[in-house]
């Protein structure tokens, strides 16, 4: 279990189905760039919501059109605090109270994973691994990755990325992003790569291994915070976000293999609009 300290912000309390980031979330656990659904998060199990015409990364239904695919997309369009967003250093401020701001407590965890048709989706077997903000308790649903990067440090997108997907009790959302660059090969995603769907999956695909938790995270748990929104239609925002500032290192072969099944989905950054982000140290 690890600590930072920072400064309680405060975060929308709107009640999303566990829709996250890129991807679907269910009970099971998963969420981030696809749909997520209360029973199900990297669907939207951050909430799985059924859409009219089905989005994409690219073309008449890529993110510059996601708003007019249907009325529950509005906020893809006219939202004020979407995700992801260009992490500019000499903007964001720094957060020194003494506050607790967020407590990671993962664990090495069974997972199963499907091919979502937007990205790979590890969805959580069981409810032991947590993080809490601000002195609110929210379970790990699912992760699930985007290439390149949906998150900016001073305008550059790193290689990949990995998203948290979490909900409270409430189903309110938070996501923890992790950044990825290419360096020595990462053995804690060893099982999950080795079983990589290349095509969409019907049912969840088991892994033999555990997934080691904590060895997803960077040594150095300094993290930028904002509040935000899902990256992926319906955009729905009241998600808390904390993405790491030390990015973790995936191999090259790592990189290319995931982006031979997604080479690339990934959501533009959006504007800042009034909000402010902070940089919370350990």
């Amino acid at each position: 279990m690890r600590k930072l300290w920072g400064k309680t912000l405060l975060a929308a309390s709107l009640a999303v189905s566990l829709t996250a980031c890129s991807s679907t979330v269910s009970q099971s656990g998963n969420g981030g760039s696809s749909k997520v659904t209360p029973s199900s998060p990297s669907a939207p199990a951050a909430g799985t919501e059924a859409h009219a015409v089905h989005w994409s990364y690219g073309g008449e239904t890529g993110p510059e059109h996601w708003g007019e695919l249907g009325t529950e997309n509005r906020a893809c369009s006219s939202g004020l605090e979407q995700s992801p967003i260009n992490l500019e250093q000499a903007k964001i401020k720094a957060d020194a109270t003494a506050a607790q701001a967020i407590e990671i407590n993962y664990r090495p965890s069974q997972f199963t994973i499907t091919n979502n048709g937007d990205t790979i989706r590890a969805d959580a077997v069981t409810q032991d691994n947590t993080i809490t903000l601000d002195g609110k308790e929210y379970t790990l649903a699912q992760f699930h990755f985007h290439v390149p990067s949906e998150h900016q440090i001073d305008g550059k997108n790193l290689d990949m990325e990995l998203h948290f997907v979490h909900k409270d009790a409430g189903g309110k959302l938070a996501v923890v992003g992790v950044l990825m660059k290419a360096g020595d090969a990462n053995e804690a995603l060893a099982e999950l790569w080795s079983k990589l769907p290349a095509e969409k999956t019907e049912e969840s695909i088991a892994l033999d291994q555990t997934i080691d938790l904590p060895a997803l995270l960077p040594q150095t748990q300094d993290v930028f915070r904002y509040d935000g929104s899902l990256t992926t239609p319906p955009c729905s925002e009241g998600v808390e976000w904390t993405v790491m500032q030390e990015p973790i290192e995936v191999s090259q072969e790592q990189i290319d293999a995931f982006a031979s099944i997604f080479p690339d989905n990934h959501r533009p950054v959006q504007p800042w609009n009034d909000r402010e982000v902070f940089r919370v140290n350990e």
